[in-house]
């Protein structure tokens, strides 16, 4: 593996409930902070984007429009954003937090220019609130931050380990991929991120690297050869 030095970690909003599915585990975020805290030691530039499932998951009910559900969605990771920053802070880690779109006092407006002078500092970026606009996963927001700011990899850190030929939980003869081409993941409709990030990584270049939040040191791990994840090539 090349010496990286960007990465976006992408953060499962249900995964930051831990057991409980809803809220946060604050044992399990001081953690990722630990091993975020090891990783900028490596002198190595780290982003985060943060879904938003512990609060919310698309309609609830179809009298919701689905802009207003998604705007909803967008909050929620603007509320997850700023809780794990503050987090991160108490760990002795200088964060920022950028939005697409105004958020009065409690955010910075996203910029390319801006976020690379807090990469500069030192600091670890939380791009919350995907790319403003409904009908756009956090899977398009983290691969077009990663696209627009020149990072080497995205960090996919999930509820399950790897990418799967079929879900684990219902076949237990489902087989885990090593590695594999983002052309594979599309062809095989794997569901690894959505169809419109994935073309984006195909276009652009950005390798995946897709593993389990809850496993130790599995963060760290991406970035050294105790990886045990799944590789997703382009």
């Amino acid at each position: 593996m090349k010496k990286l030095k960007r990465v976006i970690l992408k953060l499962s909003g249900e995964a930051l409930s831990g057991s409980s599915k809803s809220g946060y585990d604050d044992a399990l975020i001081e953690d990722i902070a630990r091993q975020v805290k090891e990783i900028l030691k490596k002198g190595i530039d780290v982003g985060v984007v943060i879904g938003g499932g512990n609060y919310w998951r698309g309609r609830s009910n179809d009298n919701i429009d689905r802009t207003k559900a998604d705007q909803i969605g967008m909050l929620a990771t603007v509320m997850n954003c700023i809780y794990v920053s503050e987090i991160f802070r108490s760990c002795g880690i200088n964060t920022n937090i950028l939005t697409p779109f105004e958020c009065g006092s409690m955010t910075k407006l996203f910029s390319k220019d801006r976020a690379n002078k807090y990469f500069e500092k030192g600091m670890v970026v939380f791009f919350a609130g995907g790319t403003g606009h409904p009908y756009f996963s956090t899977d398009t927001g983290i691969v077009l931050r990663a696209i627009e700011l020149d990072a080497d990899a995205i960090l996919l850190a999930k509820n399950i380990d790897g990418v799967y030929d079929s879900d684990p939980k219902i076949n237990p003869e489902a087989r885990k991929y090593d590695k594999l081409s983002i052309q594979e993941v599309v062809d095989r409709k794997l569901g690894v991120i959505d169809m419109t990030a994935s073309v984006m990584c195909m276009e652009n270049k950005m390798p995946l690297m897709i593993f389990g939040l809850n496993e130790k040191d599995s963060i760290l791990n991406a970035l050294s050869d105790k990886f045990s994840g799944t590789i997703v090539t382009v």
